[in-house]
């Protein structure tokens, strides 16, 4: 009977985690050990960087100003205190050469991803920190292979976690995380660390705020790839701004000159 009992606990388990039951706070349940992200993570940075004609990798040469500059800002915010994975993830940035694309990602394990596009976009360097901020919150909450799983099933993750899956399947789980669209209540949760990471350095810690706000103001009728995978709720800016007063962060810093220089540099 107590043997009976077991099996029935197990399979209602099993049948739970494959049905992607919700967990706390409707964020779903993660399938995956920390090391598969890392695994998963490095697999599709290499299957990104072998496509130069879907992500043309800025080169380093030439631009060691830049990278310097955006692995300073991812820096600050890995130095804040508040990134659980901090020493687990590799946290490697990379500059997408697409100026026309409005966007930045991170893998599983700490892959960064910015384009030139989003860069010349912004205003100031607090609102890119934002924008990083909320990507390597996703990476570090872990909210990719929670999404993964939904998409692609757990079977089909392992296989290419391990190296056994069918031709072509690195190549779509590569792009799924590219256009990988993240829930609501993952979207707050990310927004929330954001704030949370900048609040740990001298930034304005809304600034994720600033460049939704940008959007807003200009009205376009094209939201910006980033806006394609993250939705983008009306009471998103004002949820930034009230996590910051929650937490009671004083910092200002803009730095608005230098990430003007940062821009003349790409042109």
């Amino acid at each position: 009977m107590r043997i009976q009992h077991l099996l029935m606990t197990a399979l209602l388990a099993i049948v739970l985690l494959a049905s992607g039951c919700k967990g706390k706070k409707g964020l779903g349940l993660n399938l995956f050990p920390l090391s598969d992200d890392i695994k998963l993570g490095k697999q599709v940075s290499q299957q990104i960087e072998s496509d130069p004609q879907q992500f043309p990798i800025l080169k380093e040469q030439g631009n060691e100003k830049v990278y310097q500059y955006i692995r300073g800002i991812t820096r600050k915010i890995l130095n804040s205190g508040n990134v659980k994975h901090k020493d687990n993830f590799v946290w490697q940035v990379k500059i997408i050469d697409d100026p026309k694309t409005l966007n930045a990602f991170c893998t599983p394990g700490g892959y960064i991803y910015v384009y030139t596009g989003l860069i010349k976009y912004l205003d100031s360097e607090d609102q890119l920190a934002g924008v990083m901020g909320h990507e390597i919150a996703h990476a570090d909450l872990r909210h990719s292979t929670r999404q993964m799983t939904k998409m692609f099933g757990l079977q089909t993750l392992i296989a290419v976690v391990t190296g056994k899956s069918e031709p072509g399947m690195l190549e779509q789980v590569a792009m799924g995380l590219v256009n990988l669209k993240f829930s609501r209540s993952h979207e707050t949760e990310s927004d929330n660390h954001s704030v949370l990471y900048l609040c740990g350095t001298g930034y304005n810690a809304a600034g994720a705020a600033g460049f939704f706000e940008k959007i807003e103001s200009e009205g376009s009728s094209r939201p910006p790839q980033f806006l394609s995978t993250h939705p983008n709720p009306d009471n998103r800016v004002s949820n930034i701004y009230e996590r910051e007063k929650e937490l009671g962060c004083s910092g200002k810093q803009l730095n608005r000159s230098k990430y003007e220089e940062i821009k003349r540099l790409l042109r």
